[in-house]
């Protein structure tokens, strides 16, 4: 049984989570402070490849990112390309599992008491200093839940990433582009393997997301 495909797609998800990390918290830190009007257009825009069917998705990262049209072209001219290449599928994972890492974030901050940010403030501390150590620390558990499960998101991925990738055997391949590889091919039984594999991450994730929920229920009640 060849791992590739497990460690191509953990490393996807790992480099995806890490941009959907940070970007997923600045933009929400950002737009939670915004009047609604504007808080609303922004959401539509955000979390819209939520509800996009992924192959949607993945035809509108070609007609971007593909070496025919202008964009693709013109990073191909800096030997940049992103179809049909490993790291293409962090692009189209981090498409689909960033709505994920926002609206959970978003809704973190907004539960945010204010008044310890301007506590903070009428103590002097720095904007930076009052935002990495009171804000977020306040809304970790949040944050956590949402990074959780964008890195589940990413695993599970195939839609988007098969049309930005598609499936080369030890290049780009991944669990579940493998999964309908194996079955088109009629290789139940390793299909099945890699099957068992993903829903075993699938409920470790779980049971990690159910046990931030907990806990952080304990902590409301004190």
């Amino acid at each position: 049984m060849d791992l590739f495909p497990l460690y191509n797609s953990l490393r996807i998800a790992l480099f995806s989570s890490v941009l959907v990390f940070f970007s997923g918290i600045f933009v929400a830190w950002h737009i939670s402070r915004m009047p609604k009007i504007l808080k609303g257009i922004f959401d539509v825009i955000l979390t819209l490849p939520m509800v996009l069917p992924p192959t949607v998705i993945g035809y509108f990262l070609l007609l971007i990112f593909s070496t025919k049209r202008p964009f693709g072209a013109f990073l191909q001219d800096y030997g940049i390309k992103f179809v049909m290449t490993w790291y293409g599928g962090i692009i189209s994972v981090f498409v689909v599992s960033f709505p994920l890492m926002y609206r959970t974030s978003r809704g973190a901050f907004e539960s945010f008491d204010v008044t310890l940010r301007e506590a903070g403030r009428t103590l002097g501390l720095k904007k930076s200093f009052i935002f990495w150590h009171i804000e977020l620390a306040s809304v970790k558990d949040g944050i956590l839940a949402g990074i959780v499960l964008s890195f589940a998101r990413a695993l599970g991925e195939y839609g988007a990433t098969s049309m930005l990738v598609g499936y080369t055997p030890r290049h780009t391949a991944t669990i579940s582009t493998t999964v309908y590889q194996l079955w088109r091919i009629g290789n139940d039984e390793l299909a099945y393997k890699w099957v068992l594999v993903n829903v075993a991450i699938s409920v470790v994730v779980l049971f990690a997301v159910n046990l931030l929920e907990s806990r952080k229920k304990k902590e409301g009640r004190k």
